[in-house]
């Protein structure tokens, strides 16, 4: 990853925060984005630098298209380029679809759809050759859990983008795969859970555990080596076997 730029959506906490620090320790440079804490984005700069590498910090919504297209134009200015994109920035909303709201629905989707489907657009116009591109997707969407209707139709769109990506961008020897997560120890997972909740999904995976951030940042690294440059279009599942 030595020299090459990364930018890593809603990089400021959680799985996206391991995914800047894992690609900043094998030499790449980081643009994270953040939404609101600087703060937060600001000390995941701090531990970059501290450890020697190169990072800054770029806020951004990713739900609306205008501050997408300044996002990539900011980065490429202050970098040179980017090489990689990691489509991590999304939100969660965990209830029985017949109590989801308008808002709440055009909440999710903005950010874990619309959101990524124009960081892919500007990364198809806008990224260098030979790139990758990673969309974050949940092994959600091949088991039946009750509360997660809107967060999986989310994750079932980003599947199929990832496979049509794939095919519009062998041409510039970009290789586009989407990482899907299971049970991730992070605020957003934890967050309107019972102690119980958590732990019988815990329960599930083959290891009788959660998977930590790290667990997925190291994922997410491998799959964007030249040691996986065959690998496109695809969907790579993360989960420890709590599902296949």
């Amino acid at each position: 990853m030595k020299g090459k730029v990364i930018l890593v959506t809603g990089a400021s906490r959680g799985i996206g925060r391991a995914i800047a620090i894992e690609f900043a320790r094998k030499g790449g440079i980081i643009a994270i984005n953040y939404a609101v804490n600087n703060t937060l984005a600001n000390h995941v700069v701090g531990q970059i630098e501290k450890e020697g590498g190169q990072a800054r910090a770029f806020q951004a919504d990713i739900g609306q298209q205008h501050a997408i297209e300044d996002l990539f134009d900011r980065v490429i200015n202050h970098f040179g380029g980017i090489d990689i994109l990691i489509n991590n920035a999304g939100v969660m909303e965990n209830k029985p679809i017949a109590q989801v709201s308008e808002q709440e629905f055009d909440r999710v989707f903005n950010i874990n759809v619309k959101g990524l489907f124009f960081c892919c657009q500007q990364a198809a116009l806008k990224m260098r050759p030979h790139g990758k591109i990673i969309n974050i997707g949940s092994s959600v969407t091949r088991v039946m859990l009750p509360y997660y209707g809107t967060y999986a139709a989310t994750k079932g769109a980003v599947e199929q983008l990832t496979k049509v990506l794939a095919k519009e961008l062998g041409e510039k020897q970009i290789a586009v795969n989407t990482v899907s997560p299971g049970p991730t120890d992070t605020e957003l997972f934890r967050s309107g859970k019972t102690e119980e909740q958590i732990n019988s999904l815990a329960a599930l995976s083959a290891f009788n555990r959660l998977a930590t951030p790290q667990d997925i940042a190291q994922a997410v690294v491998l799959a964007c080596s030249d040691d996986a440059s065959w690998i496109s279009g695809q969907n790579i599942l993360v989960n420890g076997g709590f599902v296949a």
